[in-house]
């Protein structure tokens, strides 16, 4: 069991092994990302029963539009009647919903629920619930270069945190912690930036079977690392 004073402040997800899972279990794709809400359900809520302030699940990326077609519409009209269906109890909970990416791209009814469940959310002040959707890590990072060079800033008055300013991610601390399931060891464009201090890890457990229970063996782990940022064994033990 994970302890409760000692959790990062952000994890972040990649929800990876749906198709597997429907896979090997003779089921169609679609079945697979079902379960694989229901999943995330549960790691929603244990994260806020933990007091994790901060939760990004790595939904949908801009590598996904190469996807079939037919498994593009589901999977954002699934995600629509996930967040109608979940609104109160994110309400319940004051969890605040927001999303990493470019919304211009996505279907009309699904910017329309994602814009009202973001303003409804808004004043939620217990968690926040990030969507990492149409999001590419190179993408976000090019488009805060872009912001920056717009404003006309020379070059030596682009710093670290002026850029940071620019992220999806601003006012959000860097991930403490990214999981990837499945047993893949990758980031696949997630949070490039963001990551550069974060740990690791990478259960084998397809995503639509990760629950609570395997977050919270995943957070004990997390527990027992040392966190050096860059600094020797002594330094950190001197603070």
């Amino acid at each position: 069991m994970a302890d409760s004073t000692s959790v990062p402040k952000h994890v972040a997800i990649i929800m990876d092994g749906n198709g597997r899972w429907a896979t090997s279990r003779g089921l169609p794709r679609s079945e697979g990302h079902r379960a694989g809400t229901e999943a995330a359900r549960g790691v929603v809520t244990r994260c806020r029963e933990l007091g994790i302030r901060h939760l990004t699940l790595y939904t949908f990326s801009k590598e996904n539009w190469g996807r079939p077609a037919d498994e593009v519409k589901f999977l954002f009209d699934l995600l629509v009647r996930f967040l109608t269906r979940e609104l109160d109890t994110l309400l319940t909970q004051s969890i605040r919903f927001m999303v990493l990416g470019e919304l211009a791209e996505l279907p009309l009814a699904t910017r329309k629920v994602l814009s009202h469940v973001m303003a409804k959310t808004a004043h939620c002040t217990e968690m926040t619930l990030n969507l990492a959707l149409n999001y590419s890590g190179r993408e976000e990072i090019l488009r805060a270069c872009r912001r920056l060079i717009a404003q006309g800033l020379p070059p030596e008055a682009v710093t670290e945190q002026r850029l940071a300013a620019e992220l999806y991610t601003v006012g959000q601390p860097d991930p403490d912690l990214i999981i990837r399931t499945s047993g893949e060891m990758r980031l696949s464009g997630y949070l490039l930036w963001q990551s550069a201090y974060s740990e690791f890890a990478f259960p084998e457990t397809l995503w639509p079977d990760f629950t609570p229970a395997h977050l919270d063996a995943v957070l004990d782990d997390f527990r027992k690392r040392s966190r050096r940022f860059g600094l020797t064994s002594e330094q950190v033990s001197a603070q």
